[in-house]
């Protein structure tokens, strides 16, 4: 398979250091969990990879192209979701979707006709017409949603996408996720909700403080530490246990 990602000394200091040199590789039509807890350097990684952060030391290449002189290049050819970002409140979510598609350089009747259709899939054809300030969070995150598919990217990088949506848009998402990869995309996924990483992901990446500190099938991992799931694996490698202790500590203190 060819590469659709590559990193090599990856680090990134801010006060302190943020990353510390990830060594790894992403292959075509690969889904990708990179998952760690908060802080760890999830979101860096991701914006650097996207080219929103362009100070950072080693190598990124994304789509075969040097993320420090192609940024522009790569922007077109990926999609980006994060889990919060400004969307324009006095724009309706069609003319914010029209905005996007002409960054991306699309047909303007082409990209309204994609963007209607997608908003009635997600639930949001009776709100296409309203300002999104008056939104909820869970109706944002489906436009953002959206945003990031309109321009069919080759790779998706996703930051914590399922943040405030409901059971029904989760579900559609996962569907949409693993018919993406069916179609060859590759997907870089950063999530807390451990078993929707478990269940879609080809490979999981973990990372701790900066440091890759697992990277393999969920299967492999599993071997390693006998955790039985995701979420225990987590736990045991990131060094953040102890949960029913803690939990019985809030109990006494709150009685």
């Amino acid at each position: 398979m060819a590469t659709a990602i590559e990193v090599r000394q990856l680090s990134k200091r801010y006060k302190e250091k943020i990353l510390h040199e990830l060594d790894f590789s992403v292959s075509e039509g690969e889904i990708i969990g990179y998952i760690g807890p908060n802080g760890a350097g999830k979101s860096t990684t991701i914006k650097i990879l996207t080219g929103l952060i362009p100070d950072f030391e080693g190598s990124a290449i994304v789509a075969g192209m040097d993320v420090r002189q192609h940024a522009i290049e790569i922007k077109r050819v990926i999609g980006y979701i994060p889990e919060n970002a400004a969307l324009y409140d006095v724009l309706t979510p069609l003319e914010f979707l029209e905005f996007v598609g002409h960054l991306y350089g699309l047909e303007k009747d082409k990209t309204i006709l994609k963007a209607n259709e997608l908003l009635k899939l997600f639930g949001l054809e009776n709100s296409r017409n309203d300002r999104m300030n008056t939104f909820s969070k869970g109706m944002r995150q489906k436009v953002l949603l959206i945003s990031g598919l309109l321009q069919n990217p080759k790779i998706l990088f996703l930051d914590e996408p399922l943040s405030g949506l409901d059971a029904n848009a989760v579900i559609l998402v996962k569907e949409v996720l693993q018919q993406l990869k069916i179609a060859g995309k590759t997907i870089f996924y950063s999530s807390h909700i451990m078993d929707v990483v478990e269940k879609i992901s080809d490979r999981i990446m973990i990372i701790n403080q900066g440091k890759l500190i697992a990277n393999g099938t969920f299967a492999e991992l599993n071997e390693q530490a006998q955790s039985g799931s995701l979420e225990q694996l987590f736990t045991n490698l990131t060094g953040t246990g102890e949960h029913k202790e803690k939990a019985s500590q809030l109990i006494d203190i709150i009685k």
